[in-house]
């Protein structure tokens, strides 16, 4: 690297710190559509202003899940620096992770990145998990349960409380055991932690994100989307699935995943041939990348402002972050 390119990395990064200390953005956002490139060009940038990613993809969360999610470890390895990222691999497959966890532990995460300092970077694809922190949904973070609710309505306070503290022994909020209502709400909420164990609520910290959106021509990405999966076929994705298969990971819950999982799993089942699993499994991705780019449009539609970069390269990345954050 040239003296003045050096220079040039040192001012940009400096810049970006300035900027959190000014209370305006504080996070950046780099989203698209699969294959589009969007993890490479986030860990590029991350290097450049020495930033940390969080990963905002349904999928990459689960462990042993890594060439069907297109969780690409040696994405995150630039000129020999490993750019740290976030909430991936944190729940084994057969756990239901679900979105009030993700936003509760994305909070934690951007929080305790931007007190050292750094403006964390958040990469992915999965729009409801981006407008979740974008928008700062208000969740309940654990849904009613009605055959629960059935079965309490008939005990006595007494019987409830004695449930309730043998459920969280922890439990000091008083108001809780008075209350019939809140009492039920309670012992709802303390047993279904025992299964969910993120679910506690999360301190929502003031976040102003500046959003990239990298897209492409249909018929480029639509190439991209090909020659990824057969990448990845030729990498080993279809030992992958049999590996999580073998593990104890059910074919329903493969099945549930969607996408590489349900069509290699299928194809694993004998229920089709290779050449058939394969063409089909990539008229799903074209279409599902189609359906990534609909919600994108309806989150512009809802107001937030996504800035887009067409077929882009890293420069010009750099270029809009440099103009509108730096």
């Amino acid at each position: 690297m040239s003296e003045s390119q050096t220079r040039a990395r040192h001012t940009l990064k400096e810049r970006i710190r300035k900027q959190l200390k000014a209370d305006d953005y504080n996070l950046i956002v780099i989203l698209g559509p699969t294959a589009s490139g969007k993890t490479r060009l986030a860990a590029m940038l991350a290097k450049e202003i020495g930033s940390e990613i969080i990963s905002a993809d349904s999928r990459q969360v689960y462990r042993g899940m890594d060439l069907g999610t297109g969780k690409d470890i040696s994405e995150f390895m630039i000129n020999g620096t490993v750019i740290p990222c976030h909430l991936i691999d944190i729940v084994d497959a057969d756990y239901e992770f679900n979105l009030f966890e993700y936003q509760k532990m994305f909070y934690r995460t951007f929080t305790e990145i931007s007190q050292r300092g750094v403006m964390p970077i958040m990469v992915g694809g999965t729009g409801l998990y981006i407008e979740a922190i974008v928008k700062d949904y208000r969740m309940h973070a654990v849904p009613e349960n009605a055959s629960l609710r059935e079965e309490l309505r008939t005990m006595d306070m007494d019987v409830l409380r004695d449930r309730l503290v043998k459920s969280n022994p922890s439990v000091h909020n008083t108001t809780d055991t008075q209350d019939r209502e809140r009492l039920v709400r309670a012992i709802e909420i303390a047993e279904y932690s025992k299964d969910h164990p993120f679910v506690e609520e999360a301190e929502r910290p003031q976040i102003n994100p500046f959003i990239i959106g990298i897209g492409w021509e249909r018929n480029l990405l639509r190439e991209r989307i090909t020659r990824r999966l057969k990448d990845r076929i030729d990498r080993g994705m279809i030992e992958e699935v049999k590996t999580l298969h073998d593990q104890g990971v059910s074919w329903e819950r493969l099945d549930s995943f969607g996408l590489e999982y349900r069509y290699l799993s299928r194809y694993l089942r004998g229920e089709m041939d290779r050449e058939e699993m394969v063409q089909q499994l990539g008229t799903r991705i074209h279409q599902f990348s189609k359906r990534q780019m609909t919600w994108f449009r309806r989150m512009e539609r809802l107001g937030i402002v996504i800035h887009w970069l067409e077929n882009p390269d890293y420069e010009s990345v750099k270029k809009l972050v440099e103009e509108h954050v730096g």
